[in-house]
């Protein structure tokens, strides 16, 4: 897999070089922050950030500005999860850059099938073609409800 760069017009950059990643921020995030992540114990998202397709989203001063994750075969399937703009950064257009550059990756291109699970950002992904589950009763899951010890909203 080669490294992506893309440079925004205000001086971010996305970057799938997962040296450039400072998971520290994105585990503050994700386990302070999130709904979706709370508590999460770091050794896990290592886990789980080596064995993804990350993009980080940089600020001119290379700060983490963003994140999102997928998790792929690179051939029929990708789930989009753990994405994140910083508050500091909102406002900008980021989120939405995000997305087109994730899904610009060559490397994703002619899947069969991406999926996401959101609680809050439904008009985001809309705009990238992403709708509900067309047939909902085919889907199956086995879901702990609370995996790292407090109650979360998904």
């Amino acid at each position: 897999m080669s490294v992506l760069d893309s440079q925004h017009p205000e001086g971010f950059t996305i970057s799938t070089d997962p040296a450039r990643l400072d998971v520290a921020a994105i585990h503050q995030y994700l386990a302070e922050e999130s709904y979706w992540a709370k508590n999460m114990p770091r050794e896990l998202l290592e886990k789980a950030i080596a064995n993804s397709l990350c993009f980080g989203v940089y600020a001119p001063d290379e700060q983490q500005a963003g994140f999102a994750r997928v998790v792929t075969d690179y051939a029929t399937f990708a789930w989009l999860c753990d994405v994140f703009v910083l508050p500091a950064y909102r406002g900008r257009g980021l989120s939405k850059w995000l997305m087109e550059v994730v899904w610009a990756q060559p490397e994703l291109q002619g899947l069969r099938r991406r999926m996401l699970a959101t609680l809050d950002a439904h008009g985001l992904y809309k705009q990238f073609g992403f709708a509900p589950l067309a047939a909902p009763e085919r889907f199956l899951e086995i879901r702990q409800h609370n995996p790292y010890g407090v109650e979360t909203a998904n």
